[in-house]
């Protein structure tokens, strides 16, 4: 028996009784593997269902010692935006001062955010106060962000499974953001988001097509056993054998 008075001989090989079945295992890797950084929104409103279900899936991202410690800002209020619009601008060019020709120009040419044409945007937030104690943080109290990172990952696959975009804007500064959007100083904003039906999702990522950054060949980023080591060592042929096969996949 095991601790939940369960006959351990009687649970499925390889955990096959908790496995989706496979029409809904592809649908979750479709979501991840089709899932894009959106910039080009249509005007449609997403209806209050979907976009609730979206935030419900985002509430429900895994977090250190179960701290959940976001919160999310829901902007639609166009005069908000509108700030937002013109910190992002700001911040845009000055960020242009770090690159030399032609890459300046081309940096400048990329459509980086959404925030007017999307309907609405999303601030998800962290608050490293949430719990006194928090189980499992002791040693690395970074976790409260790592763990709001998730909620941002669940929002963005939900949507992407609900057919809405999602474009995470980055460039711009958090004492401004902050006050914006009136958030406390000791809360700490994480990802402001622009949320809408694209005008396309694109087969590939936009900085990709632009040729600005390709995806690194995952084969260089996996380690066996400990950092450098090749994975040549006896026992992980399988695996090699498996991810080569994927990489040859519609994946």
């Amino acid at each position: 028996m095991n601790h939940d008075g369960q006959d351990a001989n009687h649970f499925p090989v390889n955990g096959a009784g908790y496995a989706f079945p496979e029409a809904d295992r592809e649908a979750v890797y479709r979501a991840i593997f089709q899932r894009r950084d959106i910039r080009n929104f249509r005007p449609d409103p997403i209806p209050d269902e979907v976009l609730a279900r979206i935030i419900r899936a985002a509430h429900h991202g895994p977090s250190v010692g179960f701290m959940q410690p976001w919160d999310f800002i829901l902007v639609r209020d166009t005069e908000r935006r509108q700030k937002m619009k013109d910190l992002f601008d700001r911040e845009r060019e000055a960020a242009s001062c770090f690159f030399d020709e032609p890459r300046r120009s081309a940096y400048l040419s990329l459509k980086l955010e959404g925030i007017l044409e999307s309907p609405v945007n999303v601030c998800i937030t962290c608050d490293p106060t949430r719990a006194d104690v928090v189980l499992g943080r002791n040693s690395m109290p970074e976790t409260d962000v790592y763990s709001t990172c998730c909620a941002v990952q669940n929002l963005w696959l939900a949507a992407r499974s609900e057919g809405v975009g999602v474009g995470w804007v980055s460039i711009l500064k958090l004492p401004q953001l902050r006050g914006i959007l009136g958030i406390p100083h000791h809360i700490i904003p994480v990802a402001y988001l622009c949320l809408g039906y694209p005008v396309e999702f694109p087969p590939e990522p936009g900085l990709q097509t632009a040729g600005w950054r390709d995806r690194l060949p995952l084969d260089q980023l996996i380690h066996v056993d400990g950092w450098g080591n090749s994975g040549e060592e006896e026992g992980w042929q399988g695996f090699w054998d498996a991810l080569d096969t994927e990489v040859g996949s519609s994946r």
